[in-house]
């Protein structure tokens, strides 16, 4: 199935780009967790990712669907 991939922060910088597409065989976020973990290995550092799909937040658990939009909300520090 295809998915789209929204970036930001530090995640947009690993991918190295805002947006992509991405083909996925898995069915959980977690699944794409595990793929962009392999594809991008800087990703493992990012303990605290959080994602979100259409526009609502969701654990790793959740199953995708074609064409779901796939948030990753890396964590963000303040001061």
């Amino acid at each position: 199935m295809k998915i789209q991939i929204i970036a930001f922060g530090i995640a947009k910088d690993i991918v190295g780009k805002k947006q992509m597409t991405l083909d996925f065989e898995g069915k959980s976020v977690g699944e794409v967790r595990t793929c962009l973990v392999n594809r991008f290995p800087e990703f493992e550092q990012l303990a605290s990712l959080r994602f979100a799909v259409n526009t609502s937040y969701v654990d790793d658990s959740f199953e995708l669907t074609e064409n779901d939009e796939v948030v990753l909300i890396p964590p963000v520090s303040g001061g």
